[in-house]
């Protein structure tokens, strides 16, 4: 279990907070909108998440993720076949803008080494992540591998995003 950092700003708009009533003036009627209600937007954003995971092709069924918006959280569990459909999951979890921290859960069946993450930063490709990495500018394809689904595209990453590094 493990308590991972991520770009809070950063990542797919699967979900937006409700934006603040302007305040009301003094000759408006006292009638004011009701309050969401946080259990349900939390659901909500637990549910575009988990379809989110769903749509890179990684199993769900297993999965227990619950989005906290006060703390900007999402909490990951259950058991999932090895390390890497595992380490993809927190990406996923991670890699959403409105989430800053992903608190991992998750069990696997085929434990393996962890790979390392690393954050994009402006002026990144992967091959400059692989010359930092790797010493290798040519292991690009390595990464790339290491984070599809969700990467489609070698050229498209962008600052603020986590990236599994494979060891």
């Amino acid at each position: 279990m493990s308590l991972l950092s991520f770009v809070k700003e950063a990542g797919e708009k699967l979900f937006h907070a409700a934006a603040s009533a302007p305040a009301a003036s003094t000759a408006a009627a006292p009638t004011a909108a009701p309050a969401p209600d946080v259990a349900t937007l939390n659901q909500t954003a637990s549910d575009a998440i988990l379809k989110y995971i769903g749509t890179q092709n990684l199993p769900t069924e297993n999965l227990d993720l619950q989005y906290d918006g006060a703390t900007a959280t999402v909490i990951v569990g259950g058991n999932v076949p090895d390390q890497a459909t595992k380490e993809k999951i927190i990406l996923c979890c991670g890699n959403v803008s409105s989430v800053e921290h992903v608190d991992d859960r998750i069990t696997v069946d085929t434990p393996a080494d962890d790979s390392r993450y690393y954050t994009v930063k402006s002026g990144d490709n992967l091959s400059k992540i692989s010359k930092e990495m790797y010493g290798d500018p040519n292991r690009y394809t390595a990464i790339f591998e290491a984070n599809k689904p969700m990467l489609t595209n070698p050229d498209r990453i962008y600052p603020g995003q986590m990236l599994r590094i494979p060891a």
